[in-house]
């Protein structure tokens, strides 16, 4: 039997969205018959994207919107993959300084566009960073919030393994 592939895109400036990428990733590790790529945004292309079989797309809140590097991932790879994706499963992560509302919202609109299947709600971790220090500050993602990302890998990786999605 061919594994299934699980591809986690994400983007992070300061470590937390890669905490929970990585977290994500570590979550769906664990499942037999699923093969885990994470990628930074930028070494994503639209060969990965039509390679695999579900998704994970992680990205921090900017000024209220998605990372420019996650928009430039779908820039360059949504046309390639437009049509070709239809039902796949997704999921999407969410690192916020505030709400993290309409980075969620891009993402959602974008995997609407590609004709994904949102698997989970969007997982959105707030760190409350408000300040200039502290937005800028590298951030450390805390357990609880790290358990519910590797849940949502192991989740989404067992659904594709057992062929739910």
């Amino acid at each position: 039997m061919n594994p299934k592939t699980l591809l986690i895109v994400y983007h992070s400036m300061t470590g937390g969205t890669a905490q929970m990428a990585q977290a994500a990733a570590e979550g769906a590790g664990d499942e037999a018959g699923v093969q885990v790529r994470l990628l930074p945004a930028p070494q994503a292309q639209p060969d990965d994207v039509l390679a695999a079989h579900g998704y994970v797309f992680a990205t921090p809140e900017n000024l209220a919107a998605m990372a420019g590097l996650m928009k430039d991932f779908f820039d360059r790879c949504y046309y390639p993959a437009l049509d070709r994706l239809n039902g796949r499963p997704y999921a999407a992560l969410v690192c916020a300084g505030s709400d993290g509302q309409n980075a969620a919202r891009q993402l959602e609109r974008i995997a609407t566009g590609w004709r994904l299947r949102r698997v989970a709600p969007t997982l959105i971790v707030c760190t409350h960073a408000q300040t200039p220090e502290a937005i800028a500050r590298p951030k450390q993602i805390g357990v609880a919030d790290l358990a519910q990302c590797r849940e949502l890998g192991a989740a989404l990786a067992a659904g594709l393994a057992l062929g739910v999605y």
